[in-house]
């Protein structure tokens, strides 16, 4: 006797278009698009419920409402997406990115835009150059960053716009430019003209060129934004939720204030006795961002830097602060995403994103991982996609990858193109699991293809094909009716194909042709064999005995990353033996 089993079905929709197969269908909420919950998981016990307030509640102070809209002052011209949103107006930056959203509208992703819970990042001058319009939020797909960036020792401007093209390849939504060293100007504005996807910044980088922080002023802040949004940037990271206030609730952490911008201000503070500048002069930023629609990401400054400081008072009072900044934005019209942790416990992912989405009203919440162990260094580009997987079923609407290289060094081409498939698989997998429709009819694809043992559409269907075809061909080059992991008598699927009364293996346009032997290996595929991911044990002592060797005196320890060195002993060492890319010298 079969036994039936209730299965918790809320009516998400069924993320294949035509149901194939027998799986149910997805087991998240029923969506409510123009609600809070577009798309969204069933909240476990505890979890904050959606804020009831949208941006229509935050309003410019001189626009008024008749009952019915809301109507501008008199030659009131507008200048962001939100502004036009407002209006009622589909732009055609929004006409496009539904395009790349095919269960959405453009009055839907206007409509989104306008309620806050999405942003259309998209400079007017990058527009120029060639920017094609997405969205971010959690009515559409899931997005993924990546970041990039020269530093004072390592990268130049060629070597960050092959990382560009390298992110853009490999599925890149968004890049962040992130250069602290070489040329930051020149190499912005080569990573702008050359990028087809929105780039943002962390404009507090460029601002302490040539100048210590404690001399950064309400000019140097505002010239600084100017010049980046006239530039192209799409969106500035701005840490403006760090307050005087919370730094006490950091002093016991074991790793402190993790993030560059945050501790940056946090010294800003201390030195003046102020509070954080960018919350000062936040309506004078929203002014800049403003004229050019530069979108806001409003920076994690207190974001945990290891699980053992995760969802501490000092994270959720920024958060709560942020919630604060976003309402002060969409009354100056500005769009707005929020950034997220950073290193949270696997349980604990649910509850941030949720609150966020309370504290923030829903504004798309912009996440770094999150890492849901910090003790996998080389392999943190894994530990983070597991905790970005349960934050964008959870709520999250674009995910910051971590690669390989996370914590010990600048990320190279194949890290960030390791990042970036990390990722995609983490928004992929949140993706079918909202019950996003369309999202599974490429996995039913692929399935069909396997099922039929056809090799070469298993290979197209692959997000990287090389990889795929390089790992089939390495144990067997002939194109068989089965692989090579079992072998032709144990083969369940060619035995399942076989058995007349079953569909498997059928599908129409799928069957396989007469068995060939695989074409010779591309460069390419000969390569991944080559690597395959990992260094030899005498490689990785000999790179560990050369930095050592590098950075140290024989019988010393090595102290270049060291706070209690002697004197200049790490600026010595990092100006000596370091590459060097003609960063102005910074105040002592």
């Amino acid at each position: 006797m079969t036994k039936r089993y209730q299965l918790p079905l809320r009516g998400a929709l069924n993320p294949s278009t035509h149901r194939a197969g027998t799986n149910p269908g997805s087991f998240a909420n029923a969506p409510q698009i123009g609600g809070p919950l577009a798309f969204s998981s069933p909240d476990t016990p505890g979890m904050p419920a959606p804020s009831e307030k949208t941006a229509w509640d935050f309003m410019p102070e001189d626009w008024t409402f008749d009952g019915e809209r809301w109507h501008p002052p008199a030659g009131f011209e507008p200048k962001t997406q939100l502004e036009f949103a407002r209006l009622g107006v589909v732009t055609p930056e929004m006409k496009r990115a539904a395009e790349r959203e095919p269960h959405l509208t453009a009055e839907q992703i206007r409509d989104e835009i306008a309620a806050g819970r999405m942003v259309l990042p998209a400079n007017k001058t990058h527009l120029r150059y060639g920017l094609v319009p997405m969205v971010i939020g959690r009515a559409s797909r899931t997005k993924i960053n990546a970041n990039m960036g020269a530093s004072p020792v390592s990268s130049g401007t060629e070597a960050e716009i092959e990382k560009l093209r390298w992110a853009e390849r490999w599925g890149a939504d968004t890049v962040m430019d992130l250069s602290t060293g070489g040329d930051l100007d020149a190499t912005r504005e080569a990573i702008i003209k050359a990028a087809r996807v929105p780039i943002g910044t962390v404009p507090i980088y460029s601002m302490i060129i040539g100048r210590s922080i404690e001399d950064l002023t309400r000019e140097i802040i505002l010239e600084s934004l100017e010049h980046q949004a006239k530039q192209g940037v799409d969106y500035f990271t701005i840490h403006a939720g760090v307050l005087r206030e919370h730094l006490p609730l950091v002093k016991d952490r074991l790793i402190g204030i993790v993030s560059r911008g945050g501790s940056l201000l946090a010294k800003w503070m201390i030195h003046h006795g102020e509070q954080n500048p960018m919350w000062t002069w936040f309506e004078d930023i929203c002014d800049v961002m403003r004229e050019h629609d530069v979108t806001f990401s409003l920076g994690d400054g207190l974001r945990p830097g290891g699980l053992a400081d995760a969802s501490d008072a000092a994270q959720l009072a920024e958060l709560s602060a942020l919630g604060e900044l976003t309402e002060r934005a969409w009354r100056k019209g500005c769009q707005v995403m929020i950034e997220g942790p950073g290193h949270v416990p696997f349980d604990q992912i649910e509850y941030n994103m949720k609150l966020e989405r309370r504290l923030c009203h829903g504004a798309p919440f912009y996440v770094l991982g999150p890492l849901v162990t910090d003790v996998f260094p080389g392999y943190d580009h894994i530990t983070s996609a597991i905790g970005a997987t349960a934050a964008a079923y959870h709520g999250a609407s674009m995910l910051c990858y971590v690669t390989p290289k996370e914590h010990l060094g600048l990320p190279k081409a194949e890290d960030v193109k390791q990042g970036c498939i990390a990722y995609k698989i983490a928004a992929h997998a949140a993706d079918v699991a909202l019950g996003i429709p369309h999202t599974r009819d490429w996995d039913d694809d692929l399935t069909r293809a396997r099922a039929a043992l056809n090799w070469e559409k298993h290979f197209e269907l692959s997000f990287d094909p090389d990889t795929a075809r390089a790992f089939h061909d390495e144990d067997l080059d002939v194109d068989t009716d089965f692989c090579a992991m079992c072998g032709h008598d144990w083969c369940s699927v060619r035995i399942s194909k076989e058995i007349a009364e079953f569909n498997s293996g059928k599908a129409d346009g799928f069957e396989r042709g007469a068995p060939r032997r695989s074409p010779a290996l591309s460069e390419e595929q000969v390569r991944i064999l080559e690597q395959r991911g990992n260094l030899p044990p005498e490689e990785i002592h000999r790179l560990a005995q050369k930095t050592k060797k590098a950075v140290a005196k024989p019988g010393e320890r090595a102290s270049c990353h060291s706070d209690f060195v002697e004197g200049d002993t790490a600026r010595r060492i990092q100006q000596e033996k370091l590459v060097q890319l003609g960063r102005k010298d910074a105040r002592a």
